[in-house]
């Protein structure tokens, strides 16, 4: 039996050796990461398979799906285009089994083989796609932002917890050990008192005017304009594109900014900021994309924290990773004792031993998911709550919603979190933009 154990023992240690050599990580913390999922993971057997829905047929959607079905069975897709139910269709068959087409969700949850969703829809449908899913008793993963307003989360926690279903956001940053290990050092207080966190994400699209063209054959655009404003169809506003549309998305705020904010807030500790007031850098051009392609907001947080959220250079910063586009695309957390820098590719530190020197046993720690969906599929068989649950997805929503309030109506505004309402000189403006009107008869009638 010794013989056995040290041969084990020394397996686990080259494996975590490699693991840190390939991802940069400090041994220490990938040991312990290693260990703690050796515990926490749950193994399912073949039978253990849940029937799985997918909502939203675009390449987001069924990228999630690609990722849920080594969990479960394909039982149905569900888009308003046809071309995309007939996309994945394709994609999901798996020998005789045919995923069931739909055009209407609401068909899909009448289904008691379907036990858990994957929902890719735009934005400004998410909200009552994961209500009507929690009122059929189905698990959700849902794409970020969970919502569409702030006003929109109190009615999906109600919808999740009301009917005791699982839903995770998908803000995968959350199961990442780089963003893990970051936000467990300051939460720490590696780099001293944490002063600023600096989040740069990549900027928008600038473009247009548009021209109106006829809709495309298979496509109900009525349906998919749902709660948002009737407008002419352009080929721009739709799909790939609806994030840069205000009626549809939040531009960048909520593009990197929901998963780059997300991320922010973990590290910080708190619900939400105390103030927060923005400006438009670049502004739309008129007659196309209405959200801004460049902008910058800050955040004053309760413990302190000045939070600034960015999509142009600094050239003054130091430390950042440029992407493609020659922007940054990261966060840096500033304390008292140094700072620490982290994005998906990397993380580093003003010093090294920052991050070399393991926290001590006592530390806070984090919770612990190492893959986003493996971690929803554990979930819905444990029925523990998700590392990005209905209520973490909300609460970070909402930070990018208070800037995007901000910068629509151009005023420094204050905000208690706890009770999710603005406060101040300019409340009343504020509070006009918590909920969004909703079309009818796209509102929640819709899916009584």
């Amino acid at each position: 039996m010794l013989q056995q154990f040290n041969f084990s023992r020394r397996s686990f240690l080259k494996k975590c050796s490699l693991v840190a050599a390939a991802s940069g990580l400090p041994l220490w913390f990938v040991q312990r990461e290693l260990a703690a999922a050796e515990v926490i993971g749950t193994s399912a057997s073949p039978n253990d398979r849940p029937g799985i829905a997918l909502i939203g047929c675009g390449g987001q959607g069924q990228g999630d799906m690609v990722e849920a079905a080594n969990y479960g069975d394909v039982i149905a897709v569900c888009d308003v285009d046809q071309r995309r139910v007939d996309s994945a269709t394709r994609r999901f068959t798996k020998g005789e089994r045919v995923p069931v087409k739909y055009n209407d969700f609401r068909k899909l949850l009448e289904r008691d083989d379907v036990h858990a969703i994957v929902q890719g829809t735009p934005d400004h449908w998410h909200s009552l796609v994961n209500i009507a899913a929690a009122r059929a008793r189905k698990d959700i993963y849902s794409e970020k932002p969970l919502t569409f307003s702030i006003d929109e989360g109190r009615h999906v926690i109600k919808a999740v917890r009301d009917h005791k279903v699982v839903l995770q956001t998908g803000t995968q940053q959350r199961s990442s050990t780089r963003f893990h290990l970051a936000c467990e050092l300051v939460r720490n207080g590696r780099i001293g008192k944490l002063t600023e966190v600096h989040v740069f994400v990549p900027g928008g699209i600038r473009g247009g005017p548009f021209k109106p063209v006829p809709v495309p054959a298979g496509f109900d655009y009525n349906f998919w304009l749902g709660q948002a404003p009737d407008a002419p169809y352009y080929t721009e506003r739709c799909h790939t594109t609806f994030r840069w549309w205000y009626d549809y998305a939040g531009g960048p705020v909520t593009d990197w900014g929901a998963h780059h904010n997300d991320i922010a807030r973990w590290a910080i500790g708190l619900d939400g900021p105390i103030s927060v007031e923005a400006r438009v850098i670049t502004p739309p051009v008129p007659g196309g994309y209405t959200t801004p392609s460049e902008f910058e907001a800050t955040l004053h947080w309760a413990n302190g924290v000045r939070h600034v959220v960015k999509t142009t250079p600094d050239d003054k910063w130091n430390g950042e990773v440029i992407n493609e586009n020659g922007q940054r695309n990261g966060i840096k957390f500033i304390g008292t004792a140094g700072w620490i820098w982290v994005n998906r590719d990397e993380i580093s530190a003003s010093d090294k031993e920052l991050l070399l020197t393991p926290l001590p046993e006592t530390a806070v720690k984090l919770a612990v998911s190492r893959n986003h969906m493996g971690n929803f599929f554990d979930c819905v068989r444990s029925r523990w709550d998700p590392v990005a649950n209905v209520e973490t997805g909300h609460r970070s929503a909402s930070v990018c919603h208070l800037i995007i309030i901000a910068l629509r109506t151009g005023l420094k505004l204050e905000w208690n979190p706890e009770q999710e309402i603005f406060t101040g000189p300019n409340a009343k403006e504020g509070n006009k933009h918590v909920a969004h009107e909703m079309r009818q008869p796209y509102d929640y009638k819709f899916i009584a």
